[in-house]
């Protein structure tokens, strides 16, 4: 899983899952660029922990074209390639159905799954100059399950894992790769804030018995970034402790 001398955009890099996947990738030897949306000290932050040189963070709200292409400019203004995309960012609105507005359904769609649209159409038009590059979108496991609350959270990642294995179609004849990682329950900030008492129901389900960690999800990225998977697109791997199977 060397990934020396790769160039890799990985947006929502400046906290939780994304953090740990940018962390990793720097410490497998890629330049790194990571994408905020309003906290730049928190992306500066994060990337002054990252292994080796040349990284940076970019201002990117990945729900707004121009924003995306604007931010996608401005890498490509500091890396030669884009051999990696990591569509990590997005949001969550949770209510049930009865209750939830159709602006927090529009607002998750429109960020995790329109925003990976916009990400991934830029990110192609580049990889297909250099006729290679991995595509690796970040669902979940309750796009697979479903989960009370969170329809529109749930349609979002579902979508994203059909979309990825459309786009791999579409480009596997330019030796791009589009593949997914589903994480299930990982300690996150969410996470730290649950009682004792709702980790414990939470972990009860995975058969392996433990909340998972960014470093394990960042791994399976790592992986799909790499030339060791060279032989997979369209493919989901599930990071989820046997919570899903």
């Amino acid at each position: 899983m060397n990934l020396k001398g790769m160039h890799i955009l990985v947006t929502g890099g400046s906290r939780g899952i994304g953090a740990a996947i940018a962390h990793e990738a720097a410490n497998r030897g890629a330049r790194v660029a990571i994408t905020y949306n309003s906290n730049r000290e928190s992306a500066e932050k994060a990337v002054r922990d990252f292994s080796g040189e040349g990284h940076l963070v970019v201002s990117m709200n990945i729900s707004n074209e121009d924003s995306v292409k604007k931010g996608i400019s401005e890498v490509m203004e500091h890396f030669p390639t884009l051999d990696g995309l990591v569509n990590n960012a997005g949001v969550t609105k949770d209510q049930l159905i009865l209750r939830m507005k159709a602006d927090d359904f529009d607002s998750v769609i429109n960020t995790n799954l329109r925003g990976s649209f916009l990400c991934t159409r830029e990110a192609v038009k580049l990889m297909l100059k250099s006729r290679k590059g991995s595509l690796v979108h970040i669902t979940s496991v309750v796009g697979e399950m479903g989960n009370p609350g969170q329809t529109n959270y749930c349609a979002s990642k579902g979508g994203i894992e059909a979309f990825s294995k459309s786009v791999a179609h579409e480009v596997a004849s330019r030796k791009i790769r589009s593949n997914c990682v589903s994480p299930g329950f990982i300690a996150t900030d969410m996470t730290h804030s649950l009682t004792e008492d709702q980790k414990k129901a939470m972990v009860d389900r995975i058969p392996l018995g433990a909340i998972g960690e960014g470093k394990d999800v960042a791994a399976a990225v790592c992986f799909l970034l790499s030339d060791d998977s060279k032989y997979m697109t369209g493919q989901t791997l599930r990071v989820n402790g046997g919570l899903y199977m």
